[in-house]
């Protein structure tokens, strides 16, 4: 029996998926680490039969995530989803002056789960955490902000007994190679090389659910 693996968020897991709400699994998916990942377990897994969705829209803060929650999470009745959201809550507030401070976004995101938890009990969750790296259009003065968005989630993820992946440690130990727009072109969109690292911190993280 074929399994349903959902990715959720903003630009960084959206990547031009495709905006075809009946698109098939497994297609449509973007360029990044939702495309990665899901080649990644076909190939190693056919037995599993995984069915692979990517719903990111780029722009998202976790509000928006909500507002379309039933439609583009709780619809689909994933066996696993992923989420990865925060970034864009001080971006916005930056650039517009319209982010989500971070204990609505502690909120709102508690909230998303929940919803799912009573909806889909069976589903298991991944939480990605938000980082960035000071360059292109990240300055020193987001990271207190993001950090504190890290801690949101890392709690978060402790509260509800979710897989948690570290995605800011996995940055912080790339930069050690190559330089921080080797990895973020901007600061925040993952390079090709980035996505490999998300995608291998997620499959690595999820072993014990698939």
């Amino acid at each position: 029996m074929s399994k349903i693996i959902l990715f959720q968020g903003d630009s960084i897991t959206d990547t031009g998926r495709s905006r075809d709400p009946e698109v098939a699994p497994n297609t449509g998916l973007g360029i990044g680490y939702a495309l990665m990942t899901a080649a990644g377990l076909l190939a190693a897994e056919p037995e599993k039969d995984w069915k692979v969705y990517n719903r990111g829209i780029s722009g998202n803060r976790v509000v928006d995530l909500y507002a379309r929650w039933k439609i583009d999470a709780l619809n689909i009745k994933p066996d696993i989803l992923s989420i990865l959201i925060g970034v864009n809550d001080t971006w916005h507030e930056k650039a517009q002056s319209n982010g989500v401070e971070v204990p609505r976004y502690d909120k709102f995101y508690r909230m998303l789960l929940d919803w799912t938890r009573e909806e889909l009990p069976e589903t298991k969750l991944v939480l990605i955490e938000p980082f960035v790296l000071v360059t292109g259009a990240v300055s020193e003065d987001w990271v207190d902000e993001i950090n504190a968005r890290r801690e949101v989630v890392k709690k978060i993820a402790e509260d509800y007994n979710t897989i948690f992946i570290p995605a800011q440690s996995i940055f912080d130990e790339a930069v050690k190679k190559a330089p921080a727009e080797y990895w973020l072109a901007d600061g925040v969109h993952p390079t090709a090389a980035g996505h490999k690292l998300l995608t291998d911190a997620w499959i690595k993280a999820t072993e014990g659910i698939r």
